[in-house]
């Protein structure tokens, strides 16, 4: 068995590139979006606003759910949605600690 090569980076470096997966796909930054729109839970209303399947739409909260980006209860076939307000901050400190990092240290 091969070794995991994600061992081999920094614990920040992973997280990041964690955050920025669940991030990369458009129907998960409009979820997201609408999350932060409403500022409270949502339950069926995701896909009503979404031109997607319920069951993508699912698929995409599932993501996020994993990457700790959103926060979400289920209740028999009802299910509630809210933003990790904790995560997003995370990222956002992630994310500009990348970026302020990279650009000081730009060679050309």
């Amino acid at each position: 068995m091969g070794i995991h090569k994600k061992a081999a980076f920094a614990e920040d470096e992973q997280e990041l590139a964690e955050l920025a997966k669940a991030l990369a796909h458009p129907a998960r930054i409009a979820i997201l979006k609408e999350l932060t729109q409403r500022q409270t839970c949502i339950c069926g209303e995701i896909v009503e606003v979404l031109p997607l399947a319920q069951s993508t739409v699912s698929q995409h909260l599932k993501e996020l759910l994993n990457a700790g980006l959103i926060q979400g209860t289920v209740d028999g076939v009802k299910s509630c949605y809210c933003i990790n307000e904790e995560a997003f901050r995370k990222f956002e400190r992630l994310f500009g600690q990348f970026f302020v990092h990279t650009l000081k240290n730009s060679c050309c």
